[in-house]
């Protein structure tokens, strides 16, 4: 059996801990799956996993040969990458980002990406939390925050600015939002996973804070944009989601002179060490594209 594969399910067995979902992933049946991982075991002379009706888990020698077999599947693919022309690009990227960025900006730019190497694919998460990218086998996260987890590697590849929104209906016989302190009263669309609902604004050298009540909140930024869009209150929204609809005159944008927190788009990984050319080749083209491409 191709040991190359093997080994390749092997690793995705120890972080997903189950045949079945490995077999999915992977796109193979369960029992070759059994059969690569057999395999492995014979070719290395030693067990690998545990195995019950219930769970899976790695003996101690698998724990130890697991971290040997990633090294060595690295290795493998920068050897493949030196075989090929240098500007010849190949593989596959698993890549994490949150639903708002992904179909407004991150998609274009993939397709650009993909045009320009056709041997490459992507498979993409779309998730609004922060996940373990090892447990999770993720290549490249792509995350908006005013500082990076610390745990991974950050590069940042685009600066995200904020505006507050509300449509002309909702605004419409509703009192005038002139300063900061105006938004206390009115309707407003809460994300929840910021915790308590308080609005950082600056207007030159001015702070403002505004703690805002919010009786409809959601943990997904396009939710909120919708929510605006029907007229349900004014939500703090990224320009790159909402520009195109306050041109457009379906959101009108609220205190112009006061301006929320800037964060920065970063580019996450687990390893600058192990990083694989057509990943690092990615977030290079990312960079390049919004810098381009400005929203």
């Amino acid at each position: 059996m191709d040991r190359l594969i093997a080994a390749k399910v092997f690793v995705d067995v120890a972080y997903t801990r189950s045949f079945t979902n490995t077999a999915e992933r992977l796109e193979m049946s369960r029992p070759m799956v059994t059969r690569y991982i057999e395999a492995m075991e014979d070719w290395l002379q030693t067990r690998l996993l545990h195995r019950t009706t219930r769970k899976i888990s790695l003996t101690t020698t698998g724990e130890v040969c697991l971290k040997q077999v990633e090294i060595w599947l690295e290795q493998a693919e920068g050897l493949s990458t030196l075989a090929r022309p240098s500007d010849e690009l190949s593989g596959s990227i698993r890549l994490a980002v949150s639903m708002s960025f992904g179909f407004s900006q991150l998609m274009p730019a993939v397709h650009e990406f993909m045009q320009r190497h056709p041997k490459v694919s992507i498979d993409i998460d779309l998730q609004d939390s922060v996940t373990d990218l090892v447990e999770q086998r993720i290549d490249l996260a792509i995350r908006i925050a005013s500082a990076p987890d610390p745990s991974l590697i950050g590069k940042p590849i685009a600066v995200c600015e904020s505006v507050l929104v509300a449509s002309p209906d909702y605004l419409a016989g509703k009192p005038a939002v002139r300063v900061p302190s105006d938004l206390v009263g009115h309707d407003c669309l809460g994300y929840k996973n910021f915790g308590r609902h308080v609005w950082h604004l600056s207007k030159k050298e001015r702070f403002e804070s505004v703690d805002i009540e919010c009786r409809l909140t959601a943990n997904e930024a396009t939710a909120l944009l919708h929510a605006a869009l029907c007229g349900a209150g004014i939500s703090l929204q990224p320009t790159y989601l909402v520009n195109g609809y306050i041109k457009a005159g379906q959101l009108a944008a609220l205190l112009p002179d006061w301006k929320p927190n800037d964060m920065k788009v970063y580019a996450l990984y687990s390893s600058r060490k192990h990083l694989l050319p057509t990943v690092r080749a990615l977030i290079d083209f990312l960079e390049d594209y919004f810098r381009r491409n400005a929203w």
